[in-house]
């Protein structure tokens, strides 16, 4: 393949661009590992792709030979002209300016079943997640590449889940399909990133009607995780402990527990116990 799109530097420098450390600008330029994340992808051809955060269109380039259709989503308005400068050879490509939170997938994309792509700073990926995963039109797959040490916390089980990790297993099966060295990036970060792929269940773990209130849970819970679930709850939902420690024991749970300890099957039961809206 021709690697003239890999040219970052020079391209930066024609458009008076530089990276944005808040954006997680970090582009990923070497062949190998742009090749890992199209891999991960399992990409047959047909399926449509929406990518977030499509920077400068090095990843682009390669989806748009690889899927029937890509909807490229890019927030800093810096990048448009660089990125449609790179994307001309392509019909297939369309050019989203925004920010993916603030964006409809269904509004991106033609049907079910398509994949996201996404290499985002990790500060937003349950942000990200929750919105993907809870929009009316679904993807069937989303491969993220984040820091390795946050794909490997969202991997986390028995004992060690975290609100991230939760909200992922949740919705999905995660899994690092492959691992990227920082080098393979510019500008390079401070560290290794991973290639996490999370295939979708059918329907979340947690009934939709009560992911709301989940997720004001697992807030509350994880808000002061080093405290009795008895105490964060109380604290994060502003509730009387003794009314918390009901509602714990009704659904069959320790109030010494913390909340790193706990099933998705017991936030399900914890769910349900909690009769009260949570506002």
């Amino acid at each position: 393949m021709s690697l003239d799109f890999l040219n970052i530097q020079p391209l930066l420098k024609r458009y008076h661009i530089h990276p944005k450390k808040s954006l997680g600008q970090n582009f990923l330029v070497e062949p190998g590992g742009l090749m890992k994340v199209i891999n991960a992808a399992e990409l047959s051809g047909s399926e449509e792709v929406l990518e977030i955060g499509a920077g400068l269109g090095s990843l682009t380039y390669l989806l748009a030979q690889t899927s029937a259709r890509v909807s490229a989503v890019e927030i800093d308005t810096h990048m448009l002209e660089p990125l449609a400068e790179a994307l001309k050879p392509f019909s297939n490509v369309q050019i989203v300016p925004g920010d993916i939170l603030e964006l409809d997938p269904a509004e991106l994309v033609s049907s079910e079943n398509y994949v996201v792509v996404a290499n985002i700073p990790y500060y937003i990926t349950s942000a990200i997640i929750r919105h993907l995963l809870e929009a009316n039109l679904k993807p069937s797959r989303v491969i993220l590449t984040i820091q390795k040490e946050v794909a490997q916390r969202i991997l986390a089980r028995d004992g060690k889940m975290s609100l991230l990790s939760l909200s992922v297993f949740v919705f999905g099966e995660p899994e690092i399909a492959n691992t990227i060295p920082a080098g393979s990036f510019f500008p390079a970060p401070d560290v290794d990133s991973a290639v996490l792929r999370i295939r979708l269940y059918p329907k979340p773990l947690i009934p939709p009607s009560q992911l709301d209130q989940f997720f004001k849970l697992a807030h509350a819970g994880f808000g002061q995780k080093r405290k009795t679930l008895r105490n964060s709850l109380s604290a994060g939902l502003n509730l009387p402990a003794s009314e918390i420690e009901a509602q714990l024991l009704e659904a069959n749970i320790e109030p010494s527990r913390r909340a790193e300890t706990l099933s998705i099957a017991e936030w399900a039961r914890l769910v349900k116990s909690f009769e009260i809206p949570l506002n």
